[in-house]
């Protein structure tokens, strides 16, 4: 069985004269570009500045992105540790049923593996991305910016991150969740952590074109300098594949070019429905509570979708498996959203054609994943609280 490499490194961080709250940021995928405004309002060198630059076309955007990146460090904006290190990342937050919870990772350098290698695997199939956009900005910084989020199959390393570091600050999200950051580089304690994550293979959880691309930037950086450099490992939050350390939300499926109609006919051969009546976000829970799916129509209304198990035999036990199967030799279009009241939406406005609301994926499934090397349907999960950007950066020079 591979293990990947997991190692400390000399961090970016933003001056402690800065609250962390002006400068970090979402991760940039979810990001419009009212988003990046209000950031940059709300301090101008809010991390967006270099994580998404805006202020030029084409390869130039990087190059000031770059030139930003430089000078922010020369002016004492991003301060570089002295030595590695390794940080801590908490988050406490309230869930969906109104439960305080605290998680915590580590962020570190995991090594980039070979598609197909072992030591870091992936855990769903991935949708065509345009991954040019990131490339051309890891190029341009040498940097990477925001991590890749793993899943560790260690038992234990929850318990060895729970000791607190020496605090780097904190900052609250849009959602009220409280992000913590400590640093750790007493070197017995650095020891402990790499070895126990480089003790089992990592799950990609999320991130995984990020992970995609720094294999294509190590690839191009061996070609010129060898395979002992920096870019043979990237930056990656990695916490312990158990139940209470993840927050997991369903990514909801959207139809197109088709009518409810004619998406009903194809689903009922496989799903006993039944009317759902209005469809609000406390659906979110109730598509759990009764085992079943929800179809959503233009009129904001549902139909529930009860799986019929005789029409999947041999089927992963997964939503997302089921409609793919059912919809397998359909020519219809499928799109993804995260958010009930934001599927309703899309629907009623005519975004879609229709909406189906699935239930979020079990710890079993995904730890099943990894265990027998499986790969689940794209969008199988959505991975909550969201990891800020600005916390910690890695320079790979």
């Amino acid at each position: 069985m591979g293990v990947p490499r997991f190692e400390p490194f000399t961090a970016l961080r933003f001056s402690p004269s800065l609250p962390l709250d002006a400068v970090a940021a979402p991760p940039y995928d979810v990001l419009s570009d009212a988003d990046v405004d209000a950031l940059l309002a709300r301090h101008p060198r809010n991390i967006v500045a270099i994580d998404v630059p805006r202020d030029a076309d084409g390869p130039q955007r990087y190059e000031l992105a770059a030139q930003r990146l430089a000078q922010w460090v020369s002016e004492g904006t991003l301060e570089r540790d002295a030595q590695p290190s390794f940080t801590l990342y908490r988050m406490r937050f309230t869930d969906e049923t109104g439960r305080e919870r605290e998680t915590v990772g580590v962020v570190g350098a995991l090594e980039v593996v070979d598609e197909g290698a072992p030591g870091v695997l992936p855990h769903e199939r991935t949708t065509p991305k345009a991954k040019t956009d990131r490339l051309d900005l890891t190029r341009a910084t040498n940097t990477n910016l925001s991590p890749v989020w793993g899943l560790s199959l260690t038992e234990g390393l929850t318990d060895l991150l729970r000791e607190p570091g020496e605090p780097m600050g904190t900052c609250r999200d849009e959602a009220g969740v409280l992000h913590i950051v400590e640093r750790v580089s007493h070197p017995q304690r650095v020891a402990a952590i790499a070895a126990a994550v480089g003790s089992h293979p990592v799950l990609i959880a999320d991130g995984h074109h990020r992970y995609a691309i720094s294999r294509t930037f190590r690839d191009e950086v061996r070609a010129e300098h060898g395979d002992d450099t920096a870019a043979e490992l990237t930056l990656t939050y990695v916490a312990e594949l158990v139940g209470d350390q993840l927050g997991i939300d369903a990514i909801h499926r959207l139809y197109h070019g088709v009518s409810v109609e004619q998406l009903l006919a194809v689903l009922t051969p496989a799903f006993h429905c039944a009317e759902a009546g209005a469809v609000t976000a406390a659906f979110a829970a109730e598509v759990v509570e009764r085992g079943c799916l929800c179809l959503v129509r233009p009129d904001g209304t549902g139909v529930w979708l009860t799986p019929e198990p005789t029409a999947f035999e041999g089927v992963r036990a997964l939503d997302g498996a089921y409609l793919e199967h059912v919809l397998a030799t359909s020519d219809i279009e499928v799109s993804y959203q995260h958010g009930v009241q934001h599927v309703v939406d899309r629907v009623t406005n005519g975004d879609a054609a229709a909406g189906v609301l699935i239930r979020p994926t079990g710890i079993d499934e995904i730890r099943r994943t990894a265990d027998e090397r499986l790969l689940m349907p794209p969008k199988s999960t959505f991975f909550t609280p969201k990891l800020r950007t600005g916390l910690v950066l890695r320079p790979l020079s």
